[in-house]
């Protein structure tokens, strides 16, 4: 039976229009002009409206060279939904305005046997954004090539549970015909979002959160899921995916091929210069083989 996860933030958070998106998505891929490359194996990327965001997110999926990829496990955090482990999706397909794809029913119920797994309804899952932003992006990208999905939600995870998962999914990596697309943002910075770290040496309060962003993304670049844990219990830093991050960090300490994250995009939604001011970072990066 078939279960449809609607596109629930089309028409809101990106155009419903099919023609539009397509053009919009064409227009950021091609002036982020990135080469296509088969070693890339994941990306960072991204989940906030495309008029924030979508620029950005090119950086990101602009890499990928569908040609041998049949598979895109997606790490998306939860905004809305409490849970301490991960969730897999009930649907069977994912619809966007710009083609549908289908969830792999097969790798969902070989992680469903695991054990270490919850389950997350269509309700859920259409409240969450997270993964959703990513999916426009995936079927532009795999337009003419059949690939199928495997969404997991990722939830409040501790630092134990954050590498069990990680060790979990790591041999999927190693499989050159799947990708992990791993979903956040970086700073959210303002009263509104009960965050204001300023570092008054860097000058700006934007460019305090820009060195704060890049301090994160350079310990990202390491591979070091302790060091990235440490640095987000010092600062605190509002990176909305940082349980997706760090089970995508050692998934690549537990697998067998040399996988490094380059970081290649950083923006900022608007620069804060007073208290007043809000903004949230977007940072786009490439997981590649390491030769």
């Amino acid at each position: 039976m078939e279960r449809i996860r609607r596109a629930s933030h089309a028409g809101s958070w990106y155009t419903d229009n099919p023609k539009e998106l397509a053009e919009e998505l064409d227009g950021w891929l091609m002036a982020a002009g990135l080469p296509k490359s088969s070693d890339v194996r994941g990306v960072i990327a991204p989940h906030a409206g495309y008029s924030y965001s979508g620029c950005a997110a090119a950086y990101a999926f602009g890499n990928i060279d569908p040609t041998n990829i049949s598979r895109v496990f997606l790490l998306g955090p939860s905004h809305h939904y409490y849970t301490p482990k991960c969730a897999l999706s009930t649907a069977t397909v994912y619809k966007t305005p710009i083609g549908d794809l289908p969830i792999d029913l097969e790798v969902i119920e070989e992680l469903k046997a695991t054990g270490k797994f919850e389950l997350m309804n269509l309700r859920v899952d259409e409240a969450e954004h997270s993964m959703e932003m990513h999916l426009p992006y995936l079927a532009k990208v795999f337009e003419g090539h059949p690939v199928k999905v495997v969404p997991i939600l990722v939830g409040a995870l501790n630092a134990e549970n954050e590498a069990m998962y990680g060790k979990l999914l790591a041999k999927y990596i190693d499989d050159p015909q799947n990708f992990f697309s791993v979903s956040s943002d970086f700073c959210h910075w303002g009263s509104r979002f009960n965050y204001m770290h300023y570092d008054k040496k860097y000058g700006a309060i934007h460019k305090s959160i820009e060195a704060l962003d890049k301090m994160g993304m350079d310990i990202i670049e390491t591979g070091d899921a302790d060091a990235f844990k440490e640095y987000l219990s010092e600062y605190d830093n509002t990176i909305c995916g940082r349980h997706p991050i760090s089970v995508f960090l050692h998934m690549l300490r537990n697998n067998s091929t040399r996988i490094k994250i380059k970081f290649l995009r950083y923006e900022q939604s608007s620069q804060c210069k007073t208290t007043r001011d809000s903004s949230v970072s977007y940072a786009s990066a490439a997981a590649k083989v390491d030769a």
